[in-house]
């Protein structure tokens, strides 16, 4: 990622584009009162110096795939190895180097218990530079990169404004097509990707794929998320932390957690360490305000563990199922 930094028109389009993706240039011009050309400028010296892109993505909750969180400690001259294995795996995502660069912490999304099995006894890599290995199955998440308070910058009528205009969910199909994989495999790519393009990549006319397009997001199967590093937002100290919770006070501890700006991400899981969550701070000073002043009075919390995220190897993902 080049060194770029973000004006106020900069975080008001990121914003609306984690709104809609697919916003047309025209509709964001309007919301942020500025010309189309400006919008269009705007959006590729973001996107060409790596700043923010958009994925379009399956949504595998909804394909019935489970979500692991994998935590993986190897020695430090194969830590990085690893971390780049797994990136290039299709149903991992979010994948960071932490703890010094000896742990790998990534999100991997099977289709059945057969296919967690295989990944989770056998895929994984199986070492003696790999000295330990766990895996916790999220159960539900309570805030996501998508919807992300840190990005928030629009006021609430702009907001409303950019809600795209699907078709009647009653009306679309509940499961992706093989024939859709090109369509999916461009929007993987690049989520703003034309209609024409992806006319040309599918060998259907605009008219279909857009119709497809329409169908399948008002389902809710393909979301279109924005993938923008904290860094980009001055947040600097980005940290994964891993909380044992009181059973009876895990739902509004999450709920709570959810609710902070500095929250992009926040689980419940299986395991002693029941909630997960990663938090974005300006610095390391930031990072201590936040844990002892937002983190510590949240009395269910009994056990709290912390990881500076060294290095990201891997963000937004593509679930692409075999079709």
């Amino acid at each position: 990622m080049d060194t770029v930094t973000l004006d106020d028109l900069d975080r008001a389009l990121a914003h609306a584009l984690r709104i809609d993706g697919r916003a047309q240039l025209r509709t964001l011009a309007e919301v942020l009162g500025v010309s189309e050309n400006t919008v269009a400028r705007r959006y590729r010296r973001l996107r060409t110096s790596g700043v923010l892109r958009v994925v379009g993505a399956l949504d595998g909750t909804r394909l019935g795939y489970e979500s692991w969180h994998i935590r993986l400690r190897a020695t430090p001259d194969a830590a990085g190895a690893i971390a780049a294995a797994l990136a290039r795996r299709d149903d991992a995502s979010w994948v960071y180097l932490v703890s010094g660069g000896t742990e790998v912490v990534c999100t991997v999304h099977v289709s059945s218990s057969q296919a967690r099995d295989d990944l989770l006894l056998h895929k994984l890599p199986r070492t003696d530079r790999v000295l330990s290995l766990s895996a916790h199955a999220l159960m539900t998440a309570f805030a996501t990169p998508s919807d992300w308070g840190g990005l928030s910058y629009l006021t609430p009528d702009q907001e409303w404004a950019l809600r795209p205009a699907l078709p009647d969910p009653d009306d679309v199909p509940a499961q992706p097509r093989p024939a859709d994989r090109p369509l999916l495999d461009a929007l993987g790519a690049d989520g703003r990707t034309s209609y024409s393009d992806l006319a040309a990549a599918t060998g259907w006319s605009v008219s279909t794929v857009r119709r497809r397009l329409d169908h399948l997001r008002a389902a809710g199967i393909l979301n279109f998320l924005l993938d923008i590093p904290p860094e980009a937002l001055g947040l600097r100290a980005q940290t994964r932390l891993w909380m044992s919770v009181a059973p009876s006070g895990l739902v509004d501890t999450a709920r709570t957690l959810a609710t902070h700006p500095e929250a992009s991400f926040v689980a419940a899981t299986t395991g002693s360490t029941n909630l997960t969550a990663t938090v974005n701070c300006r610095d390391t000073t930031d990072l201590y305000r936040y844990l002892t002043e937002r983190v510590a009075p949240l009395e269910a919390i009994r056990d709290l563990e912390t990881a500076p995220i060294i290095r990201t190897v891997k963000r937004a993902g593509t679930l692409l199922p075999h079709l």
